[in-house]
Parts: C-alpha cells; structure tokens; sequence
C-alpha cells in the first residue's frame, strides 16, 4: 500500500485580503467617527497595505477595523505584520506587511516537532517553503494535523493535498 500524505503550507489568500481591505475602506469612508480624519487604507504593491491617518488613533482604529474584516473572511491574523504608527509629516502611517511561507528554521522546528512528539513512521521533508508529512497510516497524519494545530506557531498553517 502507498504511503498518504499531506502538505503544511502558509498561504495566503490574497482575494480575501483583498476583499477585506474593500470593506475596511468603505466602512472607513462611512463611519462617523472618522470623518474628517483623513483615514485610508490601500495597497502599496504586492505584499503591503499602508494606513494613514491624522492621528496615530485614527491609524490604529482603522487597522482593528481591518483585522475584524480579516477575522470574518477566515484569514489568519498571524499573515499580519504591522508596524507602529509613525508621524510621515502630517500624517499618522502603518505599514502591514504581508507574511506567505514557511522559513526553513520554521519548517525545521516543526520537523523536529513531528519527529520526537509525532507518532513513529511518520515522515516529514521539507520542500521549499512547505512541508510534505507521509505515513503509511492515515490516523497517525490525522495525529500530526492536530499537533501541529495544537502548538502555538507565530505563522499560519493551512493543511492541503491530503491524499
């Protein structure tokens, strides 16, 4: 019998993130409380958002804003690394930077996680930016799944081909 197997990856979903950062700039746009407050939130190329606003305040309010649009739609808010607020002039700025992949220390880590405290037969390599988990026993990749669900990463996983 073939082994089965599944794939830790940290992908984002980028139409997601991008539908949430429409809804944060209309609902922006409307709400009382940042009128006349100059609040925007955008794209600054591929993998940044930028927020300005008057305030440093304003600057965070609207990324709690984001960060619940973000919640509603199923994205993880571990692909989310937000600067402090700093003045750019008259205005308050933060820039998000947008987190994708796994480093090979993080995928090292949970190799090493996967090896001492996962079930025996299991077999973990890494490929690039993700990790391919093997067994011969579907049970002991559904024991893996949740070990790794279990610990507190600083990344988000998603678990995919699982064959």
């Amino acid at each position: 019998m073939a082994d089965s197997s599944f794939d830790i990856v940290s992908k984002l979903d980028r139409q997601e993130v991008d539908n949430a950062l429409g809804q944060t700039a209309r609902e922006v746009s409307t709400r009382f409380d940042f009128k006349g407050t100059g609040a925007t939130i955008e794209w600054q190329g591929e993998k940044v958002i930028e927020i300005s606003a008057s305030a440093d305040d304003r600057a965070n309010a609207v990324l709690d804003v984001f960060k619940t649009k973000l919640v509603k739609r199923d994205v993880s808010l571990k692909v989310l690394d937000a600067s402090e607020p700093r003045q750019s002039g008259q205005v308050s700025k933060i820039t998000i930077n947008l987190k994708e992949g796994i480093s090979s220390e993080d995928a090292k880590k949970i190799s090493k996680l996967i090896r001492d405290e996962g079930p025996k037969g299991v077999k973990a390599q890494i490929q690039g930016e993700e990790l391919r988990v093997s067994s011969k026993k579907r049970d002991d990749l559904q024991e893996v799944i949740s070990l790794v669900k279990s610990q507190d990463l600083d990344f988000a996983v998603q678990f995919v081909n699982y064959r």
